[in-house]
């Protein structure tokens, strides 16, 4: 089966360098032939007390699905291998199953703000259900003297997917590339919202 994914996408994928054969093979597999008509590629690399990462996701939006690739490496260790590893895994989620867009701009001296710049930092936040994080704290009155209990509070967030993308970092592309990603999935995700 020849492989389906457009050339910007493979371009962007053999760009950020990291084990860009698996990553384009493990989202052929998931794309199963489907179109492609919308990407995000983010590299990211975190800093783990010694160590340092890299992860590379790729988000794919198809007529009827959101596809996942999530790509990472794994020093040896003594229990399972005796010699460093990647994983690469996928994941597909129907768009009528997407149950949150979340975009947050983080935007320097916002007094300045004008229209169309839309910051320098962006967070896309996708949220299906898979993982949910839950934040409590204790309940209040409003009386700052008061010693009841008044029981606890929280709210439960859906966190399937967060990507951050900074201009700074990545350069002013990359940031282009996730606002125009956000702006297609929330497009999708409420026409497929509309149907069901």
């Amino acid at each position: 089966m020849p492989l389906t994914q457009p050339a910007d996408l493979s371009r962007k994928i053999e760009k950020a360098g990291y084990y860009p054969d698996l990553v384009a093979d493990v989202l052929d597999v998931a794309l199963a032939g489907e179109e492609v008509l919308a990407h995000l590629v983010h590299l990211e690399t975190t800093f783990d007390m010694d160590t340092i990462r890299r992860h590379l996701s790729v988000v794919v939006l198809t007529p009827g699905r959101l596809i996942f690739v999530h790509a990472d490496d794994h020093s040896p260790d003594e229990e399972h291998v005796d010699e460093a590893h990647g994983i690469a895994t996928s994941e597909s989620v129907p768009l009528s199953q997407v149950r949150s867009v979340m975009v947050t701009h983080v935007v320097p001296k916002p007094e300045r703000y004008r229209r169309g710049k839309l910051g320098r930092e962006l967070t896309v936040t996708i949220g299906w259900g898979a993982v949910a994080r839950i934040d409590l704290e204790p309940a209040t009155c409003g009386d700052p003297n008061c010693e009841a209990d008044h029981g606890m509070t929280g709210s439960i967030t859906a966190d399937d997917l967060s990507l951050r993308i900074s201009a700074d970092a990545e350069g002013e592309g990359a940031l282009r590339d996730g606002i125009t990603f956000a702006k297609a999935l929330s497009a999708m995700t409420a026409a497929a919202a509309q149907r069901s």
